[in-house]
């Protein structure tokens, strides 16, 4: 029986050992680091956000959006928590999104609520001691989709900065024959409506695309049509593969400082503050 690429547990061996680790690394973060959790966004219960602070004064922070993946079916802002480390040694204030899960939830919904999200940064940072116009974003693997809607041609001018995409989805009808059809049954409407690539984008967001040097072919194939992609509409992208990572350890070193993926992450914080 063939493997499918998409079911990242049969291609990462650590798998749940990875996952561990995340949530181990995040209840760290939240205990050691200055936070307000569970802020509303909107009037749904899973429409929150934690803030996490560098340290010293709070006036005029560069602000950084995390989203998380899972298919967007699965895992919570909280065990994300950990990714606020290397944007607050950065001297940035992180703001890690919770939003509902499929199969309840539809595409359409979680769009709405990052969108959502992102206005009340823009909105409501500055009571938090943050520059909103010093806004970037980031997202893995579904985090990473649903960050392109922070900065298509529905949300411009977006005033998002920059954005670091990670081991993401930009072309869902793949997913309609892989082993999420039963989980979360993607729509032909979902697909039409909701793939990256068929959306122009805000082309004064700086997009940087990585993947990992050990993803199955087609995350390697959707980031470099997602790079062409922005190419061709006149986008500043830029890509990177990440040696010697896979879709699960890619996204540990977004905490992990001296790693390619946790530079990166610092440095798209640095560049556009």
């Amino acid at each position: 029986m063939q493997s499918d690429p998409f079911r990242i547990r049969d291609h990462v061996a650590e798998f749940d050992e990875i996952v561990a680790e995340l949530v181990h690394r995040s209840a760290e973060t939240r205990a050691n680091t200055a936070m307000v959790a569970d802020i509303a966004y909107g009037p749904d219960a899973t429409e929150t956000v934690d803030l996490f602070f560098p340290q010293g004064s709070r006036r005029r922070l560069p602000v950084h959006m995390f989203i998380h993946g899972g298919y967007w079916r699965m895992f919570s802002k909280r065990d994300y928590s950990y990714i606020a480390d290397t944007v607050t040694n950065a001297g940035a204030i992180a703001v890690i999104v919770d939003y509902a899960l499929m199969p309840a939830a539809r595409m359409a919904t979680i769009v709405d609520q990052v969108r959502r999200a992102k206005q009340w940064i823009l909105a409501n940072i500055v009571n938090h001691g943050g520059n909103p116009a010093h806004l970037t974003v980031s997202g893995h693997s579904a985090g990473a989709h649903l960050a392109t809607f922070l900065f298509d041609s529905e949300q411009s001018p977006s005033n998002v900065r920059a954005a670091l995409l990670l081991g993401g989805l930009y072309d869902l009808k793949p997913l309609q024959d892989s082993f999420l059809a039963h989980e979360i049954g993607i729509t032909d409407e979902e697909v039409a409506t909701f793939t990256p690539l068929a959306h122009r984008h805000d082309l004064l967001t700086n997009a940087t695309v990585l993947v990992g040097a050990n993803e199955t072919p087609p995350f390697h194939q959707q980031s470099d049509r997602f790079v062409a992609s922005l190419l061709r509409q006149g986008s500043r992208a830029t890509s990177l593969v990440l040696t010697n990572r896979n879709h699960m350890d890619s996204v540990r070193d977004l905490g992990v400082p001296g790693t390619q993926a946790g530079d990166c992450l610092a440095e798209l914080i640095a560049n556009n503050r």
